[in-house]
């Protein structure tokens, strides 16, 4: 079986590198931290693993919005070979490859056009924006699983996972790019109480493909029962958290999908 590979890309302010790294190696993948400049000078290439992960932080301190920096850096910032790592990031969707971006990377994904990207050619069509409260938030939620073509989300139906998070406000461009994330299903997760005031209580989008999953919430801070707040009051019986389940999810896929 071939050992499945994850790249998880961090510098720049983004902080939860280690925590999404640890995640993909209890799902039984090879995870390499690596750094966005690694990339960007032909050190690293992407196209060596099967996951990307844009983790959370605050990728250049979310001046003028968040991931709005890293976005343009990543869509603009040629590389050695004369293309951009969005161009490289197309090719690897199109190579049947994932990506995962998480809170500051959900963010990133969006404002690449990469979410959701219904017109495919990576337009920009929602935004994450400031919570209705005009607050940071850091809390517990608990979200409702609603799309099964993505194999991140397979099996999965409810799960309770820690919201960190000022700028989480899913907003739509139009009404035609709302009815199509419904019609398709793309609105994968959806919070049971809204926190933050998005439409459609979003918490996460997958592309058209499946291949490309963003979230708000923190799946790789639930990796263990004894991290929800209500440990000791859970039955569990394997001590496992509800968050390690989008990673599991993938990596099996992946393997499963090599064998075949």
């Amino acid at each position: 079986m071939k050992e499945v590979k994850a790249i998880v890309l961090t510098g720049f302010g983004i902080n939860c590198e280690e925590e999404v790294a640890a995640a993909f190696r209890l799902a039984g993948a090879n995870a390499e931290i690596v750094h966005l400049n690694d990339v960007f000078a032909g050190v690293k290439n992407i196209h060596d693993y099967d996951i990307a992960a844009f983790p959370g932080g605050f990728s250049f301190g979310d001046d003028i919005a968040s991931g709005k920096v890293l976005a343009n850096k990543i869509k603009y910032k040629k590389l050695k070979n004369g293309t951009t790592l969005l161009d490289e990031l197309l090719l690897f969707i199109s190579e049947k490859k994932y990506i995962i971006g998480i809170c500051n990377g959900f963010q990133v994904l969006t404002r690449l056009g990469l979410l959701p990207n219904i017109s495919g050619n990576c337009v920009q069509e929602v935004t994450l924006a400031h919570n209705d409260s005009g607050q940071f938030i850091d809390n517990w939620i608990t979200v409702t699983v609603s799309n099964n073509i993505s194999p991140f989300l397979t099996g999965m139906n409810e799960v309770d996972l820690p919201i960190r998070h000022g700028e989480g406000k899913l907003l739509i461009a139009n009404e035609h790019i709302r009815e199509e994330i419904i019609s398709r299903k793309l609105n994968c997760l959806t919070y049971v109480d809204n926190p933050n005031g998005a439409e459609l209580d979003c918490a996460g989008l997958i592309d058209v493909t499946g291949q490309v999953l963003g979230m708000m919430p923190h799946p790789e801070a639930f990796l263990t029962a004894y991290n929800h707040p209500d440990w000791n009051r859970r039955k569990s019986t394997d001590g496992e958290g509800g968050g390690l389940a989008f990673f599991r999810n993938i990596v099996e896929h992946i393997a499963q999908k090599e064998v075949v």
